[in-house]
């Protein structure tokens, strides 16, 4: 779709990061946003930053169904028609199996994919009943589409995620609802920090910020992409009616050898399989 002035969007996450980021694109194409965050004091501080001409806020947590219903009646009651959905809040969560407190896998799955899953179902109804176009945007990662160790919870809600925008948008095409699905690698945010908030962390097992694989993970997110430039790249792939929003060039031969791997893996399975039907026969 193309983003005009008087389009509205409803942004999660919105008080930092891509969400800041991505309200910025929006405003600067005379869009009306409601931003929406958890946090209510940088959320504040975040539409002061932006500005208050276009915009409203309101505190939400996506992994509460009853908060995301709040937040679409205020969008609705604030602005009309809403017209762009981006559930872009998100979490992270490190350590290897064996050490997870189930608490905080259902933590990082209420957010990273039901709260995705909240907004869809709660906006869905908003965006096709004006007949004026509308597009859904979920925020996943490249750690929809690889792997790493010690990331587990984290990659298995953003290949979730993934999978989940890829279904939508066949689901969606004839009802004229678009859908992106963001797959950033490195992108200047605050989301290594998010951890400190999940119940291991409250309960005493936060994440060691003076560890090696920390203080990478920082470094690299400090001196990754602006969150700015990925916005600008978002807002290019929504007129485009681009699926995956990609910025990494580093990681394009990775997708490659990963195809390749489960390829091999499948001819070796259809190799087997004659085998056994052979032997059978």
């Amino acid at each position: 779709m193309t983003i005009t002035a008087n389009k509205t969007a409803f942004v999660t996450g919105a008080a930092s990061g891509i969400g800041l980021a991505l309200t910025k694109a929006l405003l600067a194409r005379s869009c009306k946003v409601m931003m929406a965050d958890i946090d209510a004091e940088r959320l504040a501080a975040a539409r002061t930053l932006v500005g208050e001409d276009n915009t409203a806020m309101v505190v939400c947590d996506v992994a509460d169904a009853a908060s995301v219903r709040a937040a679409a009646q205020a969008t609705s009651d604030t602005f009309g028609n809403v017209h762009l959905l981006f559930n872009n809040a998100g979490v992270s969560l490190a350590g290897f199996p064996g050490q997870f407190d189930l608490s905080d896998w259902r933590w990082i799955t209420d957010i990273n994919l039901m709260g995705v899953a909240h907004g869809v179902e709660t906006f869905l109804p908003l965006l096709t009943s004006h007949g004026e176009g509308a597009h859904i945007v979920n925020t996943a990662s490249m750690a929809g589409h690889g792997t790493s160790p010690g990331m587990g919870p984290y990659h298995a809600t953003k290949f979730a995620v993934v999978g989940y925008s890829e279904a939508l948008r066949m689901e969606l095409a004839r009802a004229g609802v678009g859908v992106s699905c963001l797959c950033p690698t490195w992108v200047q945010s605050n989301i290594h920090n998010t951890s400190d908030n999940s119940p291991g962390a409250v309960n005493g097992r936060k994440f060691s910020t003076k560890s090696k694989a920390y203080q990478t993970v920082k470094a690299l997110i400090e001196n990754g992409m602006s969150a700015d430039v990925y916005a600008e790249l978002c807002m290019k792939a929504i007129e485009a009616d681009r699926l995956h929003v990609f910025n990494d060039p580093e990681v394009r031969q990775s997708m490659i050898d990963r195809h390749v791997a489960n390829l091999a893996d499948f001819d070796a399975c259809l190799a087997d399989l004659r085998s056994i039907q052979d032997g059978e026969g």
